[in-house]
């Protein structure tokens, strides 16, 4: 493992939205070995997410239905032609090992905020 990141402040890090959504679609990109499309349900709103996922996981469209963590106030960000309006809250991929989901350990509702 590599040594923390530099020291951050509470208000940084509170400025970062992370929130609890359900994956509702997984979609292939044309033309891109890497990224998947995820429609993703956060209760009051819906977000596009790009994700470098597909190599990654055998069947990426077993996420269908799964709760997971994801940053939503990002700027939105074209990838391979589209629009990603978030982050997935992937654990293990900067680590080099087989990336799983951040999830919560129970049920709670889309839109919950993790902090």
């Amino acid at each position: 493992m590599t040594e923390p990141k530099p020291t951050i402040s509470f208000v940084d890090f509170d400025q970062i939205d992370i929130r609890v959504g359900t994956i509702e679609q997984v979609e292939e990109i044309d033309g891109s070995n890497k990224l998947m499309k995820l429609h993703v349900d956060f209760g009051e709103f819906q977000r596009q997410i790009i994700a470098g996922i597909k190599q990654e996981r055998e069947n990426p469209a077993e996420m269908v239905g799964l709760q997971a963590l994801f940053v939503v106030n990002l700027k939105p960000r074209k990838m391979a032609g589209e629009l990603s309006e978030g982050m997935l809250f992937d654990i293990g991929y900067s680590d080099g090992i087989c990336p799983c989901l951040a999830i919560p350990e129970r049920p709670v509702p889309n839109g919950t905020r993790a902090g």
